[in-house]
């Protein structure tokens, strides 16, 4: 058995922690639109110990840990992508861990457990989902499935953010917001999407996703059209690379 095949095996066990009713019905809330679980920070707890017997070289940052000036190598963990998603029980929250190691991710895995749906790359060697070959789309923009995410903790840029989406609207097939956004940027590398934007996101938002699309042959950026870091937020987009061109040009110079 691979390193990363037991990584795989740790990331399903946090099924049942998800699944748990009581973990779930422990919701405390950080900000305006801002939640955490018991789930998210038992999750992360599971991971940090888990990781740290195999990888006892390797950092852990975390959505729910001190991840303030954090520099290295490192696992890079959401431990619930869609908090909100699970306290409404809308199934569409997942697990988030990539491995950031000498400045690049060199493996990343999506996990949805409602669905055992289980997204995962290694660098140069392909992405999978439950071990079937992924490769994006090549659909034009006028066909085309697009996803954004608007930040429901940053309402105040509502009004840029739906405008942007409302000029791709009227050029693309139609728009979903799924609000995970390790499952969107998933979902273009397994087809089911053509791209996706989001003008602030945290690294553990997108490290994982960020080698799996790539891995598929998709293209990531910033909206500058710049590789993205994961040492701070960035703004992203993310596509079959066929529309990054088209997503850029629609993407204001902040």
């Amino acid at each position: 058995m691979s390193t990363f095949e037991k990584v795989i095996e740790l990331v399903h066990e946090t099924k049942k922690i998800i699944l748990n009713p009581e973990l779930r019905s422990e919701i405390y809330q950080k900000g305006a639109s801002d939640f955490v679980t018991a789930v998210d920070t038992t999750v992360s707890s599971f991971m940090q110990t888990e990781l740290e017997k195999l990888f006892p070289e390797i950092g852990f940052m975390s959505e729910e840990g001190n991840n303030q000036h954090f520099k290295g190598n490192r696992w890079i963990l959401d431990p619930i992508d869609g908090t909100t998603n699970l306290i409404f029980d809308y199934q569409l929250s997942s697990v988030s861990l990539g491995l950031l190691y000498n400045g690049e991710i060199v493996f990343g895995i999506v996990y949805n457990p409602f669905t055992d749906e289980t997204f995962y790359a290694e660098k140069g060697k392909g992405a999978y989902l439950n071990n079937k070959r992924l490769t994006v789309s090549e659909r034009d923009i006028s066909d085309s499935l697009i996803e954004f995410g608007a930040g429901s903790t940053r309402k105040n840029e509502a009004d840029l953010t739906f405008q942007i989406a409302k000029e791709i609207f009227m050029d693309c097939i139609d728009i979903r917001r799924i609000c995970s956004s390790a499952l969107a940027i998933s979902y273009i590398a397994a087809k089911r999407i053509d791209g996706y934007f989001q003008k602030v996101l945290k690294p553990w938002d997108y490290a994982a996703a960020l080698l799996i699309l790539e891995e598929a042959g998709g293209s990531i950026s910033d909206w500058k059209g710049a590789k993205m870091q994961f040492e701070k937020p960035s703004s992203i987009i993310a596509s079959n690379k066929r529309i990054h061109n088209y997503l850029l040009s629609k993407m204001p110079q902040l």
